[in-house]
């Protein structure tokens, strides 16, 4: 990815909740807390939905959170039904998510060692393959519920926060969350997993976790 925040913004976007104005029928959405102040620059994460899914489903799940936590939400949309990452198709969607990326760094401050990629289900899988081929960009990766993880050419070193229901009949929690923290682990990665009781979803207790792992300075490995 080519996108970086700046120094300076070219062209100041307003608060709230607006559409991208991007991608056409497939767009997405960009939250901005009244909170923000252009003096202050803010955090920011991309989020990714998953399969099937549209940016309204993920706004429902995280607003509060990103509310609470001050957070610029970046929520685009796949070019088709899902993220072309698991496709296996032609970068599409990478090069919206880069278009998308400078948009929201053209208009508002943001800090960038508060970056962070995160995700659900498909989205999940992408958003580890996007932050571990660009940890220079994301120094965080938020994947919840992912499903594989698959980056041939690791840049940098984020910190991973996984979670997963362990009762998830959509990707059992053996084969998917827990397989690929063990993988992480062995390649010498950062990474926090949160286990939880409950099936194929993103919990408000599991996005009060990954809120707390947000602010923490220094991310120990662990198990919860």
């Amino acid at each position: 990815m080519h996108a970086r925040p700046s120094a300076t913004t070219t062209e100041p976007g307003p608060l709230g909740l607006h559409p991208l104005g991007l991608g056409g029928a497939r767009d997405g959405l960009l939250y901005v807390p009244r909170s923000y102040r252009p003096e202050q620059p803010a955090a920011l994460m991309l989020l990714l939905h998953g399969a099937k899914g549209n940016a309204g489903q993920m706004l429902a799940a995280t607003y509060a959170f990103a509310d609470a936590e001050g957070l610029i939400l970046l929520i685009p949309e796949s070019r088709g039904v899902t993220w072309d990452h698991k496709l296996a198709t032609p970068g599409a969607d990478l090069a919206f998510l880069d278009r998308a990326l400078a948009h929201v760094f053209a208009r508002y401050a943001v800090a960038k060692e508060r970056l962070s990629v995160a995700g659900f289900s498909d989205g999940a899988s992408y958003a580890l393959a996007l932050g571990i081929l660009n940890g220079d960009l994301f120094p965080r990766i938020l994947a919840f519920s992912p499903g594989f993880v698959h980056a041939a050419e690791p840049r940098g070193v984020p910190r991973v926060f996984i979670s997963h229901g362990d009762k998830d009949a959509v990707l059992p929690v053996e084969q998917a969350g827990r397989r690929i923290v063990a993988e992480l682990g062995a390649a010498g990665f950062d990474v926090r997993y949160h286990e939880f009781a409950g099936g194929h979803s993103l919990p408000a207790d599991v996005l009060r976790v990954a809120a707390q792992w947000l602010r923490e300075t220094t991310a120990p490995v662990s198990a919860e």
